[in-house]
């Protein structure tokens, strides 16, 4: 009886690939709220710059923006969340992560409404997602992870957009690739 399974032999497959060490995110807020990404997401911040508005999107669709001569798609979190649109204002950022989507990469810009930092949080510390009760659809929850006595809200990047919008906002920006040039 007194023998404890070996660490990690029940846990998710994501923990064990990285050997139970913490993994690092990075914590942002939005609406008051504090959420967190899993840096391998995650490519580069920058500072909300001009966004391209394009017609006839749906509103949590900023726009596109130009990024080293490559157009990338910014949604505005805040409002695929069931939100208001995100107030610009000194801090907000668009964070770019890189989404995998069968063997295509897409990169894509999320705006937040300032960055926090980048935490390291142990798989011991992350609760699965409140089944009730969250402002967010479940699905988008990847857990809650437990930093300083606090929940911050980890997203699964990838359920956030469907593949079906993925695919639009790659249109997206392909088409817009074709117009600038």
């Amino acid at each position: 009886m007194g023998h404890p399974a070996p660490h990690g032999a029940n846990s998710r497959p994501a923990a064990s690939a990285a050997g139970g060490t913490p993994q690092q995110y990075l914590t942002f807020t939005l609406g008051g709220e504090m959420f967190a990404l899993a840096i391998l997401n995650v490519k580069e911040i920058i500072e909300y710059g001009s966004i391209t508005e394009i017609p006839m999107m749906p509103t949590f669709i900023r726009g596109v923006i130009n990024l080293r001569g490559a157009v990338v798609p910014v949604i505005d979190l805040a409002c695929r969340f069931g939100g208001q649109p995100t107030q610009v204002a000194r801090r907000t950022c668009i964070i770019i992560v890189e989404l995998i989507e069968g063997d295509q990469k897409h990169d894509i810009g999320v705006m937040v409404d300032a960055v926090s930092e980048v935490l390291e949080i142990a798989a011991a510390d992350i609760e699965p997602p409140p089944a009730f009760g969250a402002r967010i659809r479940a699905d988008f929850i990847s857990g809650m992870g437990k930093v300083g006595g606090k929940f911050v809200i980890i997203l699964d990047i990838g359920h956030v957009l469907s593949v079906e919008e993925i695919a639009m906002l790659s249109q997206i920006a392909d088409s817009e690739q074709d117009s600038s040039n």
